[in-house]
């Protein structure tokens, strides 16, 4: 089962969700507040092997959403 990313209009929650493919378009609840969630595009971090065999990120920055406390915990 795939996992979806939602966010709730009415206390702006963001949060995922494992659920079945035939069940995507479907709003979630809430787990906040119990409103109807929609679902949003998620974004990922793609990386490659570089000459010097260390991965690198391919664009952006990987940090940009990062809610770690500290890049120690990143393993990037």
């Amino acid at each position: 089962m795939p996992i979806y990313e939602y966010v709730c209009p009415e206390c702006g929650l963001k949060f995922d969700l494992l659920r079945p493919i035939n069940q995507s378009d479907e709003d979630a609840p809430c787990h906040r507040c119990h409103s109807r969630a929609k679902r949003v595009l998620s974004t990922f971090a793609s990386f490659s092997k570089g000459d010097s065999g260390l991965t690198a990120p391919l664009a952006g920055s990987p940090c940009s959403s990062c809610s770690a406390t500290s890049c120690d915990s990143c393993n990037l």
